[in-house]
């Protein structure tokens, strides 16, 4: 049994990875997915002050308070951001790091920093005219999910804090000395912009894998990423 603890993406919560947890517990595994401050049940606690700092710590504070060691973290899309630093400052309980789709940062970057600049200039636009100029509207979701899959995610998708897009991440190496598998989703959105994380991957010699499906595949595929997340934990388990 391997228990695993999951870093959310952008505009998502917890919620969104309501179709894996009874996949990976029937395999025998444990699976944590909370939310970050803000957003989804947290949605009420969204303020100008939420950043990537506060991401990072609600992830952190799960490893503590449910004293879980030996984890395999995944970080989706944004969620990478908040996984590579909770990594960093928590390596000692972790097993492996996890990137399904993910951006990888490099210390002293944002998010932002990792897109191309009309991404955020876009981005801080709509903030400005429809979130207060704080938070940020949802991106459109993948052209392939079911309607029924539209039906329960598009009205649980919620602005996205602002400041955690533009807060940099600070690292000291320890992320670097981790075990990681980086997923690449093989119907990627328009401009690709994990290519660039994926093929970093192949370079440093991490675990590669590829997975047909979109962006979202805890929705749109659960059963072929908890399979591939238990060859996963199977090949972390050995010495």
């Amino acid at each position: 049994m391997a228990t695993f603890l999951v870093a959310h993406g952008a505009w998502a919560a917890g919620w969104a990875w309501k179709k894996m947890r009874p996949l990976m517990r029937a395999r025998g595994h444990e699976i944590f997915t909370p939310s970050y401050t803000g957003l989804g049940e947290r949605a009420h606690l969204a303020s100008p002050g939420v950043g990537l700092d506060t991401h990072i710590a609600d992830v952190l504070g799960v490893l503590e308070y449910e004293d879980l060691t030996e984890v395999i973290l995944i970080g989706h899309s944004y969620g990478g951001m908040v996984a590579t630093a909770v990594a960093d400052r928590a390596a000692a309980r972790l097993s492996r790091l996890v990137y399904l789709d993910a951006f990888v940062p490099r210390d002293g970057q944002s998010l932002f920093d990792l897109q191309p600049p009309e991404v955020p200039a876009a981005m801080r636009e709509s903030a400005r005219k429809e979130g207060g100029g704080w938070r940020v509207p949802p991106i459109p979701t993948a052209a392939d999910m079911s309607e029924e899959d539209l039906a329960w995610t598009l009205p649980r998708r919620v602005m996205h804090p602002l400041k955690s897009l533009e807060q940099p991440v600070h690292l000291t190496g320890a992320v670097d000395r981790l075990p990681k598998t980086y997923i690449y989703c093989l119907r990627p959105m328009q401009g690709d912009g994990f290519r660039p994380f994926a093929d970093r991957a192949r370079r440093e010699g991490w675990q590669y894998l590829e997975i047909d499906s979109t962006h979202n595949p805890h929705v749109t595929a659960p059963a072929t990423l908890a399979s591939m997340l238990d060859e996963i934990a199977a090949a972390t388990k050995r010495p």
